[in-house]
C-alpha cells in the first residue's frame, strides 16, 4: 500500500523539483521584469502542489495573495523605482537641438541597459534645479555649456583668425576638454553608470558633492 502511495505521487515529487528551480532563477535574475515572470511560476507551481497534496485553502491563499498581488505590488514598485529624473531647464526641453536630442537619445538607450527609463523634470531657472537636487526631488541635472557660463571659454579671437577660422560655425564644441553639456548626478550608482557609458566628448559626469567644490573645468571629480 505504502509502495503504491509512492507511485501515486512519484509525480509531486517531478513538480516539487521545479520549486528550488524557479527560486534560483528568481535570485540570480538581472532583469527585474523577468524575475517577476519567474516569480509568477514559482508561485503558480507551489499553488499547484498544495492542491495535489490537499491543501485548498492554502493553494487559494497562494494563488490570490503570494502571486497574483505580490507579482502586482513588484510590478508597481519595480515600474516607479527604475526611473532616472534627470532635471532640465524649460528652455532645453523645448529646444529642438541636435546635440540635445543626440544626448537625450543616447542616454535613453544606455539606462534601457540597465532597465532605467529617463524622465525629464523642467524647472523655470537654474536656481530652482539646484535646489531640486538638494532636496532629493530629481536624481540628476543636465545643463549647457552656455548656461553654466563656459560659453565664452574659447573664443574665435583669442588663438588667432586663422587658427580658428573653420570653428565658428561650432559655438559649442564637442571635445574632451568643452563638452557642451553637464550633467550632476547625487546617486552614487547613476554616476558610475554615466561615467562608464557616457563618452566625455558627449556631456561631462559630475558627482553633486564634488560639483560644489570643483573649480577646475576639465578634471572629472572622484566619487564620494
Amino acid at each position: 500500500m505504502d509502495s503504491l502511495s509512492l507511485d501515486n505521487f512519484s509525480y509531486v515529487y517531478a513538480i516539487m523539483l521545479l520549486l528550488p528551480l524557479a527560486a534560483a532563477m528568481v535570485l540570480f535574475q538581472q532583469n527585474p521584469y523577468q524575475a517577476l515572470v519567474m516569480r509568477g511560476i514559482l508561485g503558480a507551481v507551489a499553488a499547484l502542489i498544495y492542491a495535489m497534496l490537499g491543501g485548498a485553502d492554502v493553494a487559494l491563499t497562494e494563488a490570490l495573495v503570494g502571486t497574483m498581488l505580490a507579482i502586482t505590488l513588484y510590478a508597481v514598485a519595480v515600474r516607479s523605482s527604475l526611473v532616472m529624473r534627470l532635471g532640465v531647464l524649460e528652455a532645453e526641453e523645448v529646444k529642438d537641438s541636435l546635440q540635445w536630442q543626440s544626448l537625450l537619445d543616447y542616454l535613453r538607450a544606455r539606462l534601457k541597459r540597465y532597465q532605467l527609463r529617463l524622465e525629464l523634470v523642467p524647472y523655470a531657472d537654474r536656481k530652482a534645479l539646484q535646489h531640486a537636487l538638494a532636496e532629493k526631488a530629481i536624481h540628476s541635472i543636465c545643463l549647457s555649456k552656455g548656461k553654466l557660463g563656459l560659453g565664452n571659454e574659447a573664443r574665435p579671437e583669442e588663438n588667432g583668425p586663422e587658427e580658428n577660422g573653420p570653428e565658428e560655425n561650432h559655438p559649442c564644441p564637442t571635445s574632451l576638454n568643452h563638452p557642451p553639456y553637464q550633467i550632476t548626478t547625487r546617486v552614487p550608482r547613476l554616476y558610475e553608470i554615466l561615467t562608464a557609458e557616457l563618452p566625455p566628448a558627449m556631456a561631462k559626469v559630475m558627482a553633486a558633492e564634488a560639483a560644489k567644490t570643483t573649480t577646475g573645468a576639465g578634471d572629472r571629480p572622484p566619487l564620494t
